[in-house]
């Protein structure tokens, strides 16, 4: 049975302090969460932060980028074999954001997606269609060639790969999709998936708050949740991960 996974993405909020007390407020909250695993990834320069308040704990952290090689001349971006010094588990590639603001191509991610499982990090490997894209009814073609393209020459090891799907239009807008609508989406990418698709987990990213995350996650191909806004907060972050917990019992 595949584990619920629920990830917070900070993005660029949060700073060592306001780290530390998010922590300390979240563990405040003694989560069971025995039986689904949690991550949350700050900025590069809260990760340390993060590391020392939840040590012991059962939530880990992660990033949310990295580059395709070890070091080398290149200005602004971050090492995977400084990452895994921190102590970081996760790293996310292919957000909708670092798609869009910052250009990057699925041949990018895949080198990306390359590197993260050679340094031996777990991957989420980000997926979604723009508004544009489903109002064309291209949605499952688009999420086709990101999968494909992103994946291409890469061995699908379900311990350390994990699929979101985070349609564009979802995100920071306050829409959703329909829990109906996302099931079918998570498992067109599940059957895209081939004989490793069973395994892998396919988690939903698009405005998840507590008053639709029951319903998401008890749909038989939604796995997790990649949360943003709603992972700032650490009582409503605790909340969904409350109802993650109860929904994998």
């Amino acid at each position: 049975m595949r584990r619920l996974l629920i990830g917070g993405n900070w993005k660029m909020h949060k700073g060592i302090r306001e780290t530390r007390e998010f922590a300390k407020r979240l563990l405040k909250k003694e989560l069971n969460i025995s039986n689904i695993d949690v991550f949350v990834t700050p900025p590069f320069t809260s990760i340390p932060a993060a590391i020392e308040e939840f040590a012991g704990s059962r939530v880990t952290i992660g990033a949310q980028n990295m580059f395709w090689e070890e070091d080398g001349a290149y200005t602004g971006e971050i090492s995977p074999v400084f990452l895994k010094e921190l102590g970081v588990e996760w790293v996310i590639i292919g957000h909708s954001e670092r798609r869009r603001i910052f250009g990057e191509m699925d041949k990018d991610l895949r080198k990306k997606i390359k590197m993260a499982l050679h340094s031996r990090l777990k991957v989420v490997i980000c997926i979604g269609e723009t508004e544009e894209e489903r109002e064309e009814k291209r949605e499952k073609e688009v999420v086709e060639k990101q999968l494909k393209d992103s994946l291409f020459g890469i061995e699908l090891d379900p311990e350390r790969i994990s699929i979101a799907y985070e349609p564009l239009w979802a995100i920071g807008t306050g829409k959703t999709a329909e829990p109906t609508d996302a099931e079918e989406m998570h498992r067109a990418i599940r059957g895209l998936l081939g004989e490793k698709g069973e395994e892998i987990r396919i988690i939903y990213g698009g405005s998840v708050k507590p008053h639709n995350a029951e319903e998401l996650l008890k749909q038989d191909n939604i796995d997790g949740a990649l949360i943003g806004g709603s992972s700032l907060d650490p009582e409503v972050f605790a909340e969904i991960i409350e109802i993650a917990g109860r929904v994998s019992c």
